[in-house]
């Protein structure tokens, strides 16, 4: 997924680059890639906020409870949380990008 967008924003940028671009057509496709990627990321946002309250719950339940279980248990999902947070944040990071980008093409189409 990360190299997909990365390509597609540098896609982007070079066609924003060529004056012989159509981009009413442009804006259309880009808006229709914006729309997957929130899709994309709104999936994420949810698996991070239901790996996070999980994570929640075993460190309280660790710390009530001691158990070997539970402390293994609670220690793969917090190795799990933090790449969660790491692709959330680029996903994040990418869709605000794109915003911008449509921005400049609602630019290119007003000259």
């Amino acid at each position: 997924m990360k190299e997909k967008i990365e390509e597609y924003i540098i896609v982007i940028d070079r066609l924003l680059a060529n004056d012989k671009t159509d981009f009413r057509k442009l804006k259309e496709d880009l808006l229709v890639h914006i729309s997957f990627y929130q899709h994309e990321r709104l999936v994420h946002l949810l698996v991070l906020m239901l790996v996070g309250i999980i994570t929640t719950i075993l460190l309280i339940a660790t710390l009530s409870f001691t158990n070997i279980f539970l402390i293994l248990l609670l220690i793969i999902f917090i190795l799990l949380l933090i790449p969660y947070i790491f692709h959330y944040y680029f996903l994040e990071n990418r869709v605000q990008m794109l915003y911008s980008l449509y921005d400049k093409v609602k630019d290119k189409i007003k000259k």
